[in-house]
């Protein structure tokens, strides 16, 4: 055990990513030799500043307090699932969410790539292709150790002290810390799947997406039950190397993004052939004896039943913060009674000396770049260098589905409630990219629309964009957004042609003029 004590006067403490203290000492038994059960030998060590969690946001704010001068740890810890997966240093992102996700996503995208490439000349030596799972598993796997190993060789490097275990709250001026042997227990800053416990079989059977990417075999024909864009992601790249994906959504999908572009995005995975089971939940799930996760589901408005035979049943219908094992409440640090989550206030939550960044804050974006740049912005607070706060309006994001989806700004269904109706415009276009034209592919979801305030001179306060790359289209007028960009300041902007985004600054028909949106020509 690692107890974490002030020396001197206290002046603050951050909880979850990271505890700041004027002089904190850390005193650590590790074992060393033998004499009984608890036999150690004892060092102290002090620090300006500790961090809970070794995921992005948390390392990040770590090496940002270690670059200004102060002298930094990190306590990490991870839980192995249900199953006994578990991974290294940098959190969810890193080991069971963005890199491997995007990674499989590509893996899929060239499978297309290969369909198309005799269109352009390609003498293929076969017509069907098989796909390895087990090749583009290790890849990735390997990939991932890489970044691990980079972290450890980055905190070594900036001289931060890295500590194996985890972090619990005494009081709200002291903890302790579990240290653990191995590499298997690192945390995730911020959050974990959740599977249900109210469903017969659900834990014993269903894995999730922490478990997913790193599947012995190939996931064969597969379930997957939530709505959400984990759901979508993992379900698009899983059919896109070639296996039976079904989505199970109790409810409408991509509840918080545009409704117009989630049509658009399940019209086009439907015509990809991922099927969708609608407006239904599971009842239980059991083993066959031919190895098979039997699951028996109903659906929720004519209460029918059935029942279907998979390979893999993945649980995607949200996660949960690890704020339970951090007793929190010794702190006086209030949790939402319902997301669990931290209330705070430009990151100090309700104890004035703590404070909390990433995905455990209530009401805050689950996004990676979102918990970095939090992080180093508080790191610098902190450290009286700056006085500059989070920005958590107008964050751009992309959902990886066969059919990529960037976004920016809010839908024009929130455009329209914040603003009302008759003081919003959209302008907007479906389009064909041109990589498809040879290829003869039939594609008729991608799609991009701006949602303008007329009366602050038609400034964009949404864009969405539906196509090929969207993430890399989108990141640069997300700069533009954060500059308060008009309407007529992108129709204004040169186009390169040919390219995908520049149909953006095309965009020429307003849906109240109604003429039809699709572009026939350069």
């Amino acid at each position: 055990m690692i107890k974490i004590l002030p020396l001197d006067q206290i002046s603050q403490i951050t909880v979850f990513n990271y505890w700041q203290l004027n002089s904190i000492r850390i005193v650590s038994a590790t074992p060393l030799f033998t004499m009984g059960k608890d036999s150690s030998i004892c060092y102290t060590a002090h620090f300006d500043l500790v961090v809970i969690g070794g995921g992005s946001g948390g390392l990040a704010c770590a090496k940002e307090a270690s670059t200004l001068g102060k002298k930094v740890a990190i306590v990490d810890h991870v839980e192995p699932t249900v199953h006994g997966t578990t991974w290294g240093l940098g959190g969810t992102c890193v080991n069971v969410g963005c890199i491997p996700k995007k990674l499989m996503h590509q893996a899929a995208l060239l499978g297309q790539s290969l369909q198309d490439a005799r269109h352009y000349g390609w003498q293929l030596p076969s017509s069907s292709y098989e796909h390895s799972w087990e090749t583009l598993r290790d890849g990735v796997r390997n990939y991932i150790k890489s970044l691990n190993w980079g972290y450890r060789v980055q905190l070594k490097n900036k001289k931060i002290d890295y500590l194996n275990g985890k972090g619990t709250f005494l009081s709200r001026h002291e903890i302790k810390v579990d240290l653990k042997s191995g590499n298997n227990y690192v945390i995730a800053v911020g959050g974990r799947p959740r599977i249900p416990n109210n469903i017969p079989g659900a834990r014993e059977y269903a894995i999730s997406s922490d478990d997913l990417f790193s599947l012995d075999k190939a996931p064969g024909k597969v379930l997957i039950i939530g709505a959400g864009y984990i759901a979508l992601e993992c379900a698009g790249f899983l059919s896109g190397i070639g296996c039976d994906t079904s989505i199970m959504a109790r409810s409408i999908c991509l509840r918080s993004f545009d409704q117009d572009m989630v049509s658009l995005i399940t019209e086009n995975m439907e015509e990809e052939g991922i099927s969708f089971i609608r407006k239904s939940q599971p009842l239980r799930m059991s083993k066959t004896t031919g190895d098979k996760i039997e699951v028996e589901y109903e659906n929720t408005e004519t209460g029918l039943k059935s029942i279907g035979l998979y390979d893999n049943v993945m649980f995607a219908v949200g996660r949960d913060p690890t704020t339970a094992s951090l007793n929190l409440n010794v702190a006086n640090v209030k949790i939402h009674p319902e997301s669990k989550k931290i209330l705070a206030e430009n990151e100090q939550t309700t104890c004035p000396n703590i404070y909390a960044i990433g995905d455990v804050l209530h009401g805050k974006p689950e996004l990676t770049p979102v918990a970095i740049h939090a992080g180093r912005l508080l790191a610098r607070r902190l450290c009286n260098v700056s006085s500059t706060q989070m920005d958590y309006a107008q964050i751009p994001t992309t959902i990886f589905t066969p059919l990529e989806y960037g976004c920016i700004g809010i839908s024009e269904a929130k455009a329209e409630e914040l603003y009302f109706k008759e003081n919003i415009e959209v302008y907007h276009a479906f389009y064909l990219p041109l990589e498809y034209a040879i290829t003869q592919r039939v594609c008729k979801q991608c799609y991009v629309k701006a949602v303008c305030l007329k009366s602050d001179n038609e400034r964009i306060i949404g864009l969405h964009f539906l196509g090929p790359n969207a993430g890399e289209v989108i990141q640069g007028f997300a700069t533009a957004m954060k500059c308060g960009v008009t309407y007529d300041q992108v129709v204004n902007t040169i186009g390169i042609h040919p390219t995908c985004a520049e149909e953006v600054v095309k965009l020429r028909i307003s849906r109240s003029s109604g003429e039809d949106p699709t572009v026939t020509g350069c």
